[in-house]
């Protein structure tokens, strides 16, 4: 098992390094007739792009996406639909001083271990730059999940420990940070600088709610929707909790407090903490989930480390990087909730 495949009927598998010269994936399983064109596609992945915020890396990726198969006349055919993306401002040289070093809170030391071998340059597949493919993925898995009505957004409730209201979610990709409310932005904004200006990093949390999903999408027992969900999430490198729902708040109610009363079909619900998932299948609710993600470990003061002959050492990490994973992991986390719904989709349409 290599583990770059994700998902059963709908599958995406995906290539490349942080400094190769290209990456991309093949999406198989994807029903004909679906709409897709290059421009679906690139939308998604613009929101991925660097310079929606002061902490974004100056690597200037104009991420491309060039479809190679799987569409004829601006619909799918039913076959492999692969994409290719470039790689154009790789800057090699800055990992020179780290080719003996391992990067504390990086793949690195885990890479070697493994393989017995790592690709300095950036940490090769461990590279967030991988996540690209994923948003490409996940842009055909939302044209398909569009034609079944249902629809995915994502945006950050908490940035560098301050949190954000959900107000006017709709306007959420207008915003720097894709904040979950237009009254945070500020807030994130001085955060973001003092973090800039103290050479440190920050984390943040994001949420992803799947509207218009049927109920009855999910397998009992090994194969529950909302542990999927967790995996999906989980395989987004910066990401280090899951929570569905009320999540971990659940662990502070009593049981008349956590559960959502049920009502009948056309009356509006009064709770959803169940996070739109009963016995790991979906109830037709709204799917809410929230992803805790990590401060980026590249940081520019000096960290304690080891070298490659297990000698200690101390790195600063240079190079041109994010200072945060927010907000550029946000679409890459709507991706992965598109992605196992679109496997999902299939897997029960199969059933029927």
């Amino acid at each position: 098992m290599s583990g770059n495949t994700f998902g059963r009927l709908f599958r995406l598998t995906t290539f490349g390094e942080s400094h190769g010269p290209a990456l991309g994936g093949v999406v198989d399983g994807c029903p004909p007739g679906i709409p897709l064109d290059e421009a679906m596609i690139q939308r998604e992945l613009d929101r991925r792009k660097p310079g929606g915020s002061p902490i974004s890396t100056p690597r200037k990726e104009p991420d491309l996406v060039r479809l190679l198969s799987g569409v004829f006349e601006g619909v799918t055919t039913g076959t492999p639909i692969g994409f290719g993306i470039e790689n154009t401002c790789q800057r090699s040289s800055d990992y020179d001083a780290l080719k003996n070093l391992f990067r504390p809170g990086h793949a690195d030391i885990a890479y070697r271990a493994k393989y017995g071998r790592r690709d300095h340059r950036g940490g090769g597949r461990s590279s967030a730059r991988e996540t690209v493919c994923r948003v490409a993925g996940g842009a055909v898995a939302q044209e398909l999940l569009a034609a079944c009505g249902i629809a995915v957004t994502a945006y950050t409730v908490e940035f560098g420990g301050i949190a954000s209201p959900v107000e006017d979610p709709e306007r959420v990709w207008d915003r720097p940070f894709f904040a979950a409310s237009a009254e945070a932005v500020p807030a994130f904004t001085a955060r973001a600088r003092e973090a800039v200006a103290a050479g440190d990093s920050l984390g943040g949390v994001v949420e992803v709610v799947a509207t218009g999903v049927p109920a009855g999408l999910g397998e009992p027992v090994f194969d529950k929707l909302d542990a999927r969900l967790a995996f999906a999430l989980m395989g987004v490198g910066a990401v280090k909790g899951v929570e569905i729902g009320s999540g971990f708040a659940a662990a502070r109610m009593t049981g008349s407090e956590n559960n959502d009363p049920l009502v009948p079909a056309g009356t509006p619900p009064v709770s959803n903490n169940a996070g739109g998932i009963l016995g790991g299948i979906s109830c037709g609710a709204p799917i809410v989930v929230r992803a805790a993600v990590k401060p980026i470990p590249s940081i520019g003061l000096p960290q304690a480390t080891v070298d490659t002959d297990g000698n200690p050492a101390t790195i600063v990490v240079g190079g041109r990087h994010d200072r945060s994973a927010i907000p550029r992991i946000v679409p890459v986390l709507k991706a992965m909730v598109l992605l196992t719904l679109a496997d999902f989709v299939l897997l029960q349409r199969r059933m029927g």
